[in-house]
């Protein structure tokens, strides 16, 4: 047996047993289970069982999510298998209105008596529920869409792909790394199919196909003599694709001081910087804390998107509804309501959007049977617009939901999630290379990194992952320390420049938590290369 099969084998042995907290993930079952689908006019069939025993009890309105989730985890480290495991989570949840308010009830249990049951809880839950609710529930008006199917554009599904081709990738990948002089390496590939069936009073039947992966890397590298370590992660980003996110051709890379990947992701190459630019780091310079212009690139700034912009802007958060998990916002109604908030500079102009390719976000319609679609939240640095479900709309004298309720699972109440959240790229021609000869004193900061922001996303500060300081108009040498800190409002209005389409990339989260009990969705943030001027930078070397 070569040593390689060996590897594979014994990491096939060990399974779910080395990768933590897999039950939240659902049931281990065989990858070739994962290929099997369950028939349409099975869950039809359910799906009517559930909403005539609801409107039989009493609901008004009522809604069946059927939910079939997997999972596939492969995750190595070195020249060993650490974990290969497969999950499956699959049933049904009920969301009604009874008496002007809310209830819901799930189950695991298929059979059209158990569904049934199940129904009728949810309405008991909601009668319960209206005896202590001032309000009824104000549902912006839905038109049915029939028998309708929405399926992720992908190439090749993951779970196609047999384990042994993944396993044999992260080695390679690992073995890059060590011949480049890591110390240490992990990497992992996670797969996600989400097959979901909604059906609603309404006259809805939707079936939905969605796909999620995101190949990810660590490398570590220790100089002995003096006893430092530096680390630099995988530049790759989760997307709403197959497998053929792995197969990177050379129309897919952007140039640059480290490589730039648009829509496909070379992780063999990237490993390779990887290690390279761990070593770099070790003898890099500590900054020098002072005020600097920031060139952040879209594997960075995402993450700024994500914490400054996208939170902020749920429409729950702005009025206190979503407050004990992660805090409100400071973008109060009547900032909106004033139609002159600034936000930003003019420069900024901020969209969401539930239906981007190959984005984290994109499906054809939520989890309330929506049509998903595009609107701006901030129009030439000016707010305009947050993120709204139906029982949100008429808050905002909207006419219909903006389509981005989400649930996590079939088990969990559906409720107002972020939709992808993109800055646009600029309109006149500007490359990352011409962004930095404008530059006299900066920084260009390349990854996420570590962050901190308050409970109504106003004060931050944020790390990175490489840092290249910038001198009159060119790049000198990397640093290492470095954070930034501003308010949201003063670091959008210190935007200067964006560069065009060509430079344009998705970044994004597998996990953005939320809620009580809490829920994790996926999401994308795209953008060009940006930048912004005089903001303050913090050296976060410790001083021992």
């Amino acid at each position: 047996m070569k040593r390689k099969d060996f590897l594979y084998l014994s990491g096939m042995g060990l399974g779910a047993a080395l990768l933590p907290n897999l039950s939240a993930f659902g049931n281990p079952i065989d990858p070739l289970q994962a290929l099997d689908g369950v028939d349409i006019r099975v869950k039809k069939q359910m799906a009517d069982v559930a909403l005539n025993a609801a409107k039989s009890k009493g609901a008004s309105y009522a809604d069946v999510r059927i939910g079939r989730y997997l999972n596939q985890f492969v995750a190595t480290r070195e020249k060993r298998v650490q974990g290969v495991a497969n999950t499956e989570s699959y049933g049904i949840g009920i969301r009604v209105i009874a008496n002007g308010c809310w209830g819901f009830a799930a189950t695991n249990k298929m059979t059209m008596d158990d569904i049934a049951k199940t129904a009728e809880q949810a309405v008991a839950v909601a009668k319960a529920n209206a005896k202590i609710q001032g309000e009824p529930v104000q549902l912006a008006p839905q038109k049915g869409y029939g028998e309708v199917s929405w399926k992720a554009p992908i190439e090749i599904n993951t779970f196609e792909v047999p384990v042994k081709e993944k396993v044999d990738l992260l080695l390679q990948v690992n073995d890059i790394a060590l011949q480049n002089g890591a110390n240490f390496v992990n990497s992992v590939i996670f797969a996600v199919n989400e097959q979901k069936y909604f059906a609603s009073t309404d006259g809805s039947y939707i079936d939905q196909d969605i796909h999620r992966i995101f190949p990810s890397f660590g490398v570590t590298k220790i100089d002995k003599a003096s006893g430092k370590f530096q680390t630099r992660s995988s530049l790759s980003s989760p997307m709403g694709m197959g497998y053929e996110y792995l197969t990177a051709g050379a129309n897919d890379k952007v140039g640059g001081i480290v490589p730039r990947y648009k829509n496909r992701y070379d992780m063999l190459e990237d490993v390779k910087f990887a290690a390279l630019n761990a070593s770099e780091k070790i003898t890099a310079k500590s900054v020098e804390p002072g005020k600097y212009d920031l060139v952040l690139d879209p594997s960075h700034l995402w993450l700024t998107i994500h914490e400054s912009v996208g939170h902020p802007t749920e429409l729950d958060r702005v009025l206190g509804y979503e407050a004990n998990y992660a805090g409100t916002s400071f973008l109060t109604l009547d900032k909106w309501q004033s139609k002159n908030f600034k936000f930003g500079s003019d420069k900024v102009n901020i969209v969401a959007d539930k239906t981007q390719k190959g984005s984290l976000g994109a499906v054809g319609y939520d989890d309330e049977g929506v049509k998903c679609g595009k609107w701006d939240l901030i129009k030439d640095g000016i707010l305009v617009n947050y993120q709204a479900i139906r029982d949100q709309a008429h808050i905002l004298g909207l006419k219909e939901s903006q389509g981005c309720c989400y649930s996590q699972g079939w088990d969990d109440v559906q409720f107002q999630r972020m939709p992808n959240v993109s800055l646009q790229p600029g309109k006149e021609k500007l490359s990352v290379e011409d962004m930095i000869k404008d530059v006299e004193k900066g920084i260009y900061i390349i990854g996420n990194g570590s962050f901190s922001i308050d409970q109504q996303r106003y004060n931050f500060q944020f790390g990175g992952q490489i840092f290249y300081e910038i001198k009159d108009g060119k790049i000198v040498g990397m640093l290492n320390d470095v954070a930034y800190q501003a308010n949201t409002q003063e670091f959008w209005n210190s935007c200067a420049a964006v560069c065009d389409e060509s430079d344009y990339r998705l970044g994004g989260s597998f996990n953005d938590g939320k809620g009580q009990p809490s829920q994790s969705s996926a999401v994308s943030h795209g953008s060009s290369t940006t930048r912004f001027n005089g903001v303050n930078v913090i050296n976060t070397a410790r001083k021992i």
